[in-house]
Order: structure tokens, then sequence, then C-alpha cells
């Protein structure tokens, strides 16, 4: 049996690539052969995805103070995850962040690092923020515009939030309180107008602009393209033909509701996997909205206990698949 162990992150618990060996140990009690393909959906996790940091520059962090943001550059492709530069952990959390200061400046710089060793191609994560300033910071940061003439800029997102909608949906999550969101919603609104008279650029009408707190769509009003994440990443890495030499596709998340569905790696690698014929696995701490009975799903928490799937993860995915593939034998 060749089982493709491709799963994203159980934030907060393990790595995608500690799900993966998981998986592989589980493997090697029926004799299978495991390939481990660690993914992610455009958040963290999306620097690893590609060979991780070879790079190293200091940036301003999300709220001013200078911080170590690894990046990694292959060839002329650059491959930069926001948060590394401007993330919500970088500041401890929503309880550590400022929502109105907090400014994508560090991931402008980072992107200018990239250009200016010599990057044609980068490469941009949008998941984990601590901004909502609509990535205009991150534009000053890159100014002049001419450094840009002929880099391809493409922003990886994992989700399909409007600009406007950047600091209702996302807010909260960084720390925002109720009057704190509604300021930054009328400055999402200002600045859209000043990118559409200063770029020509109606941000407003790009889906997933509003990724990583609008970071998108300032990216976009210089050329660059917003993506799914899983897409690009399935595109780089010819997931497909990764999937097709399968015989079981092993996947999963912290968390899989309907959500898992709209464009990322759960969803993403169920659709592949339906589309070769291969039979799909997904691994998650819990299951929501009914997920099981659109593909066979396991939840951790059920299986384990919850305070087991939360402390010994590795262990119980190797315990659920190893009892999954055992199944398949009898």
């Amino acid at each position: 049996m060749r089982i493709l162990a491709a799963p994203d992150k159980f934030r907060g618990t393990a790595s995608a690539p500690e799900v993966a060996a998981a998986v592989a140990v589980a493997g090697r009690t029926v004799g299978a052969t495991t390939h481990e393909v660690p993914l992610s959906d455009g958040g963290e996790g999306f620097l690893d995805v590609f060979g991780g940091a070879n790079r190293t520059t200091t940036v301003t962090g999300p709220l001013g103070a200078p911080v170590e943001a690894g990046w990694r550059l292959a060839g002329r492709t650059a491959v930069i995850e926001m948060a590394r530069a401007s993330g919500l952990a970088l500041v401890g959390g929503a309880e550590g962040n400022d929502p109105l200061a907090a400014s994508t400046v560090g991931t402008g710089e980072l992107i200018a690092a990239a250009v200016d060793a010599g990057a044609r191609r980068v490469f941009i994560g949008h998941g984990g923020s601590a901004t909502t300033d609509g990535g205009l910071p991150a534009l000053r940061a890159l100014s002049p515009a001419a450094r840009l003439r002929g880099v391809e800029l493409v922003a990886a997102v994992d989700v399909r939030t409007a600009f406007f909608d950047a600091a209702e949906v996302f807010g909260p999550q960084k720390g925002a309180t109720p009057s704190q969101v509604a300021l930054l919603s009328r400055r999402l609104e200002r600045l859209a107008q000043v990118y559409l008279e200063d770029h020509g650029v109606d941000v407003t009408a790009l889906e997933g602009a509003g990724a990583a707190g609008g970071l998108a769509g300032g990216l976009a009003t210089v050329g660059a393209s917003i993506v799914s994440g899983f897409e690009l990443i399935a595109d780089e890495l010819d997931l497909a033909a990764e999937v097709e030499a399968a015989d079981l596709v092993v996947t999963g998340e912290g968390f899989v509701d309907e959500a898992s569905f709209q464009g990322k790696v759960v969803g993403g690698l169920a659709a592949l996997a339906a589309e070769y014929d291969v039979p799909v696995l997904v691994v998650a701490g819990e299951v929501f909205d009914g997920v099981d009975h659109r593909v066979p799903s396991v939840s951790l928490v059920r299986a384990c206990g919850r305070d087991r799937a939360l402390a010994d993860t590795a262990a119980c995915i190797t315990e659920v698949v190893a009892a999954h593939l055992a199944g398949l034998d009898r």
C-alpha cells in the first residue's frame, strides 16, 4: 500500500510535518510505504512547505519592535510568510496586540529584501496576521513602485473575505473591540477609495482581498495576483501526481467543518482524491457540521479523549490511522 500523508497543521498541538510523520508510523504497522507531504493553505506553515527559511532579514514587527524574519530564496523565487514579519504570535496573541496600530510595514520590508536579492517571483502566505491596515504600510515600504517592475507577486490566501469585511470578520480575533472594529472598517472603506483613485484598482471587487487584514488587496494594487494558497502549493508540488500514485490519501487539520471545504487543505485534497478515485481519510482534532458524512473522518477527541488528544496528538494520530489501516486489511 502507498499512503500519501498530506496534512495541514493541528494549530497549537502538532505541525504539519509532525502529523505526516505520525501517519507514516501508522503506515509501517501494515507494511505500507508513506510519502510525507506536509501542506498549508497559505497560513502558518506556508514557508515550511517549500523547504523552510534559508535567509533571515531584520524587519519592523507589527507593533514597531524589530524582528528577525526567516524567508526563502531558491533560484529567482522567494517565499515569504507574512506572519514571520507581521504576525499575531509576534505580539503574544490578541491580548498583547494593539489592533489599531498593528502594521504590515515589516512584510513590505521583507518583500523588498527578496526583490533586492534578485527574486522575480515572490509568493506571500497571508495567514496569522496581527494587522487590519489594508496593506498600506507594506506598500510604503516597497516604494518606489519601479522596483517591482518585472516582478511577479502572488498573494496566497486561504479565505474569500472581501476587503471591506476584513475588520468585522477577523478584527475580534486580533483583539479589536466592537468600537475598534467599526473604526477599522471605516479605515478600510477610505483606503479602498484611495487605492481606486491612486492605482485604478477596485479592491472591493477582488475575492480574498481581505486576507491578512486587507494586505492581499493592498498588494493587488501594485500588480499582485490573489490566489488560493492550496491551489498554488498543489501546482508547485505537482500534488495531482502524488495523489494519482497513492492507494490512500490521509489529510487533516485541528478542526474540520464546512469551512474546511472552502479553500483549505482538507477540502482541496479531498476533491483532488475524488478526481483520481483514490480513497481519503481525514483526521482532525474535532469534526463539526456533519462533515464525517461527506468524507471518511475521525475525531481525535472522540477517539482518544480531549485531554490526550491535546497533550499527545501525534500518538493519537498514529493510533487512529493504524486502526483504520487494520480495518482495510480485514
